[in-house]
């Protein structure tokens, strides 16, 4: 697929210059561009690597002298990494699996997919199951029984997509994902250890933890449209009621959701993040690496919680959060910047206190 400079701009929104009819069929970085490439050149220390490159045209930020890199055309750009993203979506990788249903897939006579799809090798469709139009299904993906997927997913191999599950239009789902596994319930016929330390919060045990009763999973899975989910990511159905995903959330790889937890739209849940069950994400939420949520927690709309964050309780909206226990982010900063006068507070404290001792004859 190639498109000219003229017709990416005019994609991007933004200005193009130059020999504007130049067409590309790729993007590259400055140093590796050939003439059938757009370079991508946005921070000025990559644009002078143009200099001594093959590429013809390069996106460069707006503010850059475009005529002194020895191109022929340029397409200057404001926001570079938005700009990025409207570009490689002008040039999609191609799909892993060919147009049709491959022989060795295993595909229920009770289910609808729809045309065209592609179903890849050792896949497998249960019973019921609903695929929309222009979907790909990588190799050794499984969909369950009465699941429905809207149009143009692309399903990557190895994915599992438990019963029930409701997937809306544009989903990608990344290797290995995990939908609709049964959430990590159980219960005890008595109070034990758990609640004992939730009351009380002591150091100490007296109850004792008596055995696990599992609570089945009866809820399901529901996912909006433009969802994406990374590699290796989990999320379990709900007990009862359904776990949520909103429109246009992005979760990365590693990421764990419990059942019936509720997430909102424009979510970005960056990677090896968990969250406990119940607990309720606003829209527009950004979750940083290796952050934690407990249970029944309640999140507002456009918190920003850096990583490793640990979120204990509730967070009122538009909240930047910080720590382990999470605060907001200016408080976690001073408490991190006294910690580290701590040295200095115990030796001026071991001086003041040997002053002491010398004046009252103590010593």
């Amino acid at each position: 697929m190639t498109h000219s400079i003229a017709e990416i701009a005019e994609a991007l929104g933004v200005k193009a210059v130059g020999d504007t009819s130049i067409r590309v069929d790729g993007i590259a970085e400055p140093g590796e561009a050939g003439p059938s490439d757009l370079a991508l050149a946005m921070n000025h220390k990559f644009a002078e690597m143009l200099k001594s490159g093959r590429a013809r045209a390069a996106m460069l930020s707006a503010d850059e002298d475009w005529t002194s890199f020895g191109i022929r055309a340029a397409i200057l750009v404001g926001r570079s990494r938005y700009s990025l993203a409207l570009a490689t979506a002008l040039f999609p990788p191609l799909p892993e699996v060919e147009d049709g249903i491959h022989a060795s897939a295993v595909v229920a006579p009770g289910c609808r997919i729809g045309t065209p799809t592609a179903v890849g090798p050792f896949v497998s469709v249960a019973d019921g199951a609903v695929v929309g139009n222009r979907c790909v299904i990588g190799p050794g993906a499984s969909i369950g029984r009465n699941s429905r997927i809207g149009n143009d997913a692309v399903i990557a191999p190895g994915v599992r997509i438990g019963r029930d599950t409701v997937i809306g239009d544009r989903f990608i789902a990344q290797p290995n994902a995990v939908i609709g596994s049964d959430g990590f319930s159980y219960a005890t016929a008595d109070d034990g250890a758990v609640e004992e330390v939730r009351s009380t919060l002591s150091g100490s045990i007296s109850a004792e933890q008596s055995r696990q009763v599992r609570i089945n999973s009866l809820g399901r899975v529901v996912i909006g449209d433009d969802v994406e989910v990374g590699a290796g990511a989990t999320i379990d159905r709900g007990t009862i009621t359904a776990t949520r995903i909103g429109d246009r959330s992005k979760l990365d790889n590693n990421v764990h959701i419990a059942h019936n937890v509720v997430i909102g739209a424009d979510c970005l849940i960056c990677g090896l993040v968990g969250i406990a069950g119940s607990a309720r994400i606003g829209d527009r939420v950004v979750l940083g690496g290796m952050c934690g949520v407990k249970d029944h927690v309640e999140i507002g709309n456009d918190v920003l919680a850096a990583g490793a964050s640990k979120i204990f309780t509730n967070v009122a909206p538009k909240t930047a959060v910080m720590g382990s226990p999470a605060v907001p982010m200016d408080k976690n900063i001073e408490i991190y910047k006294f910690i580290r006068r701590l040295p200095v507070l115990a030796r001026q404290l071991r001086e003041l206190k040997k002053q002491v001792s010398r004046l009252t004859g103590n010593e």
